[in-house]
């Protein structure tokens, strides 16, 4: 029969070479307060190194995929990503709740599903992960489970930043459609218009739907904060 352990890793597709370190990585400092004499060691500070590794990871990733954009966007956009709703996003849909060894009290208490217990959890994973596998290792787990919901954060951004100014400023209704699609099946591009009350205020481009939305509502704003400072 695999242990809780076992079934993590399975799931997750890895294999700690120091299943110590795993198991540290989802121990509260209120458990190791109840097993003082089993020489525990909590994940706070695990934590401390996932929290730099994971801002490191996210940089890289974003500097070497978004060359477009400038240091301001790029850094609002991280902390988008490494922000806690995010990790605890992360960190529920691993299922990381279901490994983490609390006190009966922390128990009780329902720090189980406690937003900022579950994400201290995931950031404690990443620096576990690359203590025991290294940089490149975080770099596939992210890949896997982070890099992927990049554009459900970037669309969120500049889409319902459009969505709110159209709202209190105009009163009028905003359109999103695909005018074009381009390029082969593996280097797809799409086009996206955006529309304000019919009027065609923005175009953008990407490699997902999503992606040229983000574009075009970034290019829509822009213009229309243009024209109220000409005073339309």
């Amino acid at each position: 029969m695999l242990s809780k352990w076992d079934e993590l890793q399975n799931a997750l597709k890895l294999q700690f070479q120091t299943p110590a370190l795993l198991k540290q990585a989802f121990t509260h400092a209120s458990y190791r307060n109840e097993h003082r004499r089993n020489s525990l060691q909590d994940n706070e500070r695990l934590e401390f190194l996932g929290d730099a590794v994971l801002e490191l990871v996210v940089s890289e990733f974003l500097y070497k995929t978004r060359p477009d954009l400038p240091e301001g966007e790029l850094t609002r956009l991280r902390a988008s990503m490494v922000c806690e709703p995010s990790l605890v996003k992360f960190a529920r849909k691993l299922e990381f709740h279901k490994f983490v060894r609390l006190g009966r009290g922390e128990e009780r208490s329902g720090g189980r599903n406690r937003p900022a217990l579950l994400a201290d959890v995931f950031e404690a994973f990443i620096g576990a992960l690359y203590l025991d596998q290294g940089l490149e290792a975080v770099r596939q787990f992210a890949d896997q489970h982070i890099f992927t919901q990049l554009d459900e954060a970037v669309s969120l951004d500049y889409k319902t930043s459009l969505q709110e100014w159209v709202q209190q400023n105009l009163g009028l209704e905003l359109k999103y459609e695909t005018i074009e699609e381009r390029g082969p099946a593996h280097a797809r591009e799409f086009v996206v218009q955006v529309y304000v009350d019919s009027e065609p205020l923005g175009q953008g481009v990407g490699r997902s739907k999503k992606e040229a939305e983000q574009h075009a509502a970034q290019v829509a704003l822009t213009e229309l904060q243009q024209r109220a400072g000409r005073g339309m």
